[in-house]
């Protein structure tokens, strides 16, 4: 194994020779995609210009340039843990990408991915009928969503708040990165016992909502990522349904609540029929989002509370 390392070093001797190698290891492997590309080419893109301290659309000239010995061991060193350990690349990189903006991660925090982006960078017309003066991201993890619609919605405070103190510390390091702390806190809260007395015109939730079957049969890379931000239960509601239930006692008159459930839309609109769950359409991809407002969850109380 030693032999064949050495060997590898001196043959590759470009930027192109890593990305090639790289790409070729992660399809022969099996590895799985999804927490930033999703493909090994651009897997392999990502982890050689990350260890190269370059920009990941770098001009094409790069790609023939030669690398130093420490320079192809620093490559080759980020390309073989992404296959010997089956992580995420974003923790490996410590970096991710969410609403053109760069996030601090870790395996504190789920990999930021979320379709609500989407709806974050079109200030969530035409669901929000009020400017927002507060807004909370629940289940924060990174705090990547609540800082985006920080930005999005500059007159806003913002709160973020994670039942688990590591993702906590870890959104408090993203205030910091994007300069935040004048509007932004992060608060350790179960649901909104850490939250009494406040409410929002926008709560925006990414919860746990895998379900009991699709969590046994996650790829090792969506297994290295916190189990307690994945399930929620037999059919990945116990979450949601707490949310349902305590949400409108923290919005504001006309405040929204926009929630996450992912493939569990079905068992959801199973659960509660009567319930006018509406479901936006992306044109970036992505499923599972549902809006409803604070009328509408104070006007089907009783079928929450029946759950």
């Amino acid at each position: 194994m030693i032999e064949r390392r050495e060997s590898s070093l001196h043959e590759l001797t470009t930027v192109l020779d890593y990305i090639r190698w790289g790409a070729s290891r992660f399809s022969e492997v099996g590895l799985w995609y999804g927490h930033g590309t999703d493909n090994a080419w651009d897997e392999a893109v990502l982890l050689v210009t990350h260890a190269l301290h370059l920009p990941p659309y770098s001009k094409p000239e790069i790609l023939h340039a030669r690398l130093t010995m420490e320079e192809r061991r620093d490559v080759l060193t980020l390309l073989e843990r992404r296959f010997n350990e089956r992580a995420p690349a974003a923790y490996l990189t410590h970096e991710a990408h969410f609403c053109d903006m760069t996030f601090y991660v870790d395996e504190r925090v789920l990999v930021p991915r979320s379709p609500i982006g989407e709806m974050i960078r079109h200030n969530f017309e035409p669901w929000l009928n009020v400017e927002p003066l507060a807004i909370l991201d629940l289940c924060c993890g990174s705090g990547c969503i609540g800082i985006a619609c920080a930005e999005a919605f500059p007159g806003a405070r913002v709160d973020l708040s994670d039942i688990s103190a590591g993702a906590i510390e870890v959104a408090q390091i993203n205030i910091n990165r994007h300069d935040l702390n004048e509007r932004v806190r992060a608060v350790q809260s179960d649901l909104f016992s850490g939250l009494k007395g406040f409410s929002y015109e926008l709560i925006v939730c990414n919860p746990p909502y895998v379900d009991a079957r699709d969590l046994a049969e996650m790829p090792d890379e969506y297994q290295a990522e916190p189990e307690i931000a994945l399930g929620s239960g037999e059919d990945g509601l116990d979450f949601t349904r707490r949310l349902l239930l305590e949400a409108a006692n923290h919005l504001q008159p006309e405040g929204l609540l926009v929630c996450e459930v992912g493939n569990s839309w079905e068992a959801l609109e199973e659960a509660f029929p009567e319930v006018p769950f509406m479901w936006p359409e992306f044109e970036d991809g992505g499923h599972g989002v549902f809006v409803i407002s604070r009328e509408e969850l104070l006007a089907y109380q009783a079928h929450f509370e029946k759950e």
